[in-house]
């Protein structure tokens, strides 16, 4: 078996010389896939399976003391993908400091200082991380709102919150930023929806107006087998699915929804409102509509979305720079 880079390790950049790597030689390494970078200036080898302690180890590098590991890091620490689309490939980990401690002013890593009781943190494999109810409040607070109820979504998911305790949780909060947005959000989170984009199509139509469907509702066919649909209305045999870029763009994937919903629907009458990013953000209001005309209810006007791109980063509270600190 070759050899590991610093023999599997995660190392820095600056580490990198001390290692026999020059700046070109990383370089070359990056692009022949022998290494992985774990965040900004932060590498492994790629031989080196992805874990929840290699990813530890790669944060302490460039965690400084005084700081709490929180927000996406946090969850991703946890083996969860809350990152908004388009922000993934960011890789600054995101910190936090107690008021009256010095700013992480760190090139590469995104810091502010917060209130944070000692009850929010846990010390995990030598990091301090804030807890799951304590990032799923955080990000439900400072996401973009579809953003932020797929993270949540996918804490409960996990098993890593109760709805419930989440709920009590934010009520409890006083005088945080996006609290109210948080209480809101907190009170649709649902533990069997199992995907972002189901996440973002059940807000959109919970916002529309209308009536909450049943996530991932199991129908079985007459022969015995199963078959889920995302987030109907049982009642009235409508179906809606969000059909997503990553599963649902391929011949295959789309051939088998075509076969699977014309089934259920020649089989016991469903009809199907599908959604797609394009339908669920932006200015298309089709999608609400076409589910309201089935449902005999008209929809309110959009909340979020119009003119939005997914990804775009939610403008911070009165300008504020991630890196000179937002309470809360």
């Amino acid at each position: 078996m070759p050899e590991l880079i610093n023999d599997g390790s995660p190392f820095t950049t600056e580490h990198a010389p001390s290692i026999g790597l020059t700046p070109k030689m990383l370089r070359l390494r990056l692009d022949q896939g022998l290494l992985r970078r774990e965040f900004r200036n932060v590498y492994v080898d790629a031989a080196v399976p992805d874990s929840r302690r290699t990813r530890l180890r790669a944060l302490a590098l460039v965690t400084p003391d005084n700081a709490i590991v929180c927000d996406e890091t946090a969850a991703w620490v946890r083996g969860l993908d809350v990152f908004a689309p388009g922000r993934r490939r960011d890789l600054a980990p995101s910190m936090l400091v107690r008021h009256g401690t010095a700013r992480v002013e760190r090139p590469g890593s995104s810091g502010r200082q917060a209130i944070i009781d000692p009850d929010d943190v846990e010390y995990v494999d030598g990091l301090f991380v804030t807890t799951p109810l304590r990032t799923a409040s955080d990000l439900l607070r400072r996401m973009y709102r579809p953003y932020a109820l797929a993270a949540a979504d996918a804490f409960a998911h996990a098993g890593l919150i109760e709805v419930d305790e989440m709920i009590d949780y934010v009520a409890r909060l006083k005088g945080y930023r996006g609290i109210v947005q948080a209480r809101s959000l907190a009170a649709v989170v649902d533990a069997r929806t199992q995907s972002p984009g189901e996440s973002w199509q059940r807000l959109r139509i919970l916002d529309a107006g209308l009536p909450p469907p049943t996530p991932q509702f199991e129908v079985v066919d007459d022969f015995g087998r199963s078959y889920f649909i995302d987030l109907p209305y049982p009642d009235v045999l409508v179906g809606t699915e969000y059909d997503g870029r990553e599963f649902h763009t391929d011949h295959g994937h789309r051939q088998h929804d075509r076969e699977r919903r014309t089934y259920l629907s020649d089989l016991y009458g469903w009809r199907w409102v599908i959604g797609t990013r394009e339908r669920i953000f932006g200015d298309d209001v089709s999608f609400e509509h076409e589910l309201g005309t089935l449902l005999g209810i008209t929809p309110s006007a959009r909340r979020w979305g119009t003119r939005r791109l997914p990804g775009a980063a939610t403008p911070s509270p009165r300008g504020d720079n991630p890196l000179l600190g937002v309470t809360g």
